[in-house]
């Protein structure tokens, strides 16, 4: 589209630091619009900047990271432009391998939510590059929050994809947590382009959580009025959910979508046994449906895995590695 890619080279010689916090996806209620919790943090000492410019449709700011974990892993930021010319923001943990995981946030949260930094660093340990990045509307990402948004999310994931794809990399498997988990299975159920697929705390009931979130009888007020203000304790606007996102979210099929999966992509359902925003039966009624599955039950965890987020790393890593 005639925008710039810019290549700006940064030699750091510090840690990444990470911090177990919160995602809002992690309760129903929490409400805030559009906030970053920076649990990665780059504390660092530039020796060396370089820029190069050229026409293209993404911009790139690779950064060399000497990570005492991960030593010689690069961290690229990269902007690629969704279909609506909006740009998302993400960061590649490039480890050279011409293979690429992607890893989606859930609702209300961003790329630098602990558990998407945690599973990288997991991933690229192994020596599998990542790419975490922020849907449009949150984080770094242009467009507006909206509440529903599930198929511009699949829309968002795809443009990543076809980026990826077109300069020659392999994108082997998606990964979704929470709102990111039902993004990944309708991926999948229409693009049959990915052949693993990790949903990590994934909804199933769509209709549920909702009132939680908005207060009784939503779906009237949502049609008297055209929408539902959302208001913090101090009583300002959070964010709107309009009766087109409500709707969207209430007929989005997730049975449908399970059953639509092909039978040679590899899913992996994850699940906390106390998960307290989404019921660990959602993830028993994925398990029915999708053919090609592996159901993991973490005993104990919570939607956002705090006390558990090892082993759920390792859940993951090894299904990816198999």
């Amino acid at each position: 589209m005639g925008s710039l890619i810019q290549k700006v080279y940064f030699i750091h010689s510090n840690l990444i630091n990470t911090s177990k916090t919160s995602c809002l996806s992690d309760s129903p209620f929490k409400q805030s619009i559009r906030t970053n919790h920076h649990s990665h943090t780059l504390n660092s000492r530039t020796n060396r900047i370089s820029l190069q410019m050229a026409a293209g449709d993404s911009t790139t700011t690779t950064t060399s990271v000497n990570v005492e974990q991960n030593p010689g892993i690069e961290l690229q930021r990269i902007i690629i432009q969704n279909k609506h010319g909006e740009k998302l923001v993400g960061l590649l943990h490039e480890t050279g391998s011409k293979e690429i995981v992607i890893i989606c946030h859930g609702f209300q949260c961003t790329k630098e939510y602990s558990m998407m930094v945690d599973l990288a660093l997991a991933l690229e340990k192994q020596g599998i590059t990542v790419f975490r990045f922020d849907f449009s509307g949150n984080g770094e990402s242009e467009g507006s929050f909206e509440f529903g948004n599930y198929s511009k999310e699949v829309d968002d994931l795809k443009a990543l994809i076809q980026h990826f794809t077109a300069a020659n990399r392999v994108i082997t498997s998606i990964i979704g947590h929470s709102k990111g988990g039902n993004v990944v299975v309708l991926y999948a159920s229409l693009h049959h382009d990915i052949k693993t697929v990790v949903n990590v705390s994934g909804r199933y009931k769509m209709d549920r959580g909702i009132e939680e979130r908005l207060g009784k009888d939503y779906l009237e007020r949502a049609k008297k009025d055209g929408f539902i203000d959302i208001k913090s304790k101090t009583g300002e606007v959070s964010f709107r959910v309009t009766e087109e996102s409500l709707m969207e979210r209430l007929n989005t099929n997730m049975h449908e979508a399970g059953l639509k999966i092909d039978k040679d992509c590899r899913v992996l359902i994850v699940h906390g046994s106390v998960d307290e925003v989404i019921p660990v039966e959602d993830a028993m009624e994925f398990a029915k449906i999708i053919p090609n599955h592996e159901l993991k039950i973490i005993e104990g965890a919570n939607h956002g895995y705090n006390k558990h987020r090892d082993e759920l790393c390792s859940v993951v890593v090894a299904f990816i590695k198999d």
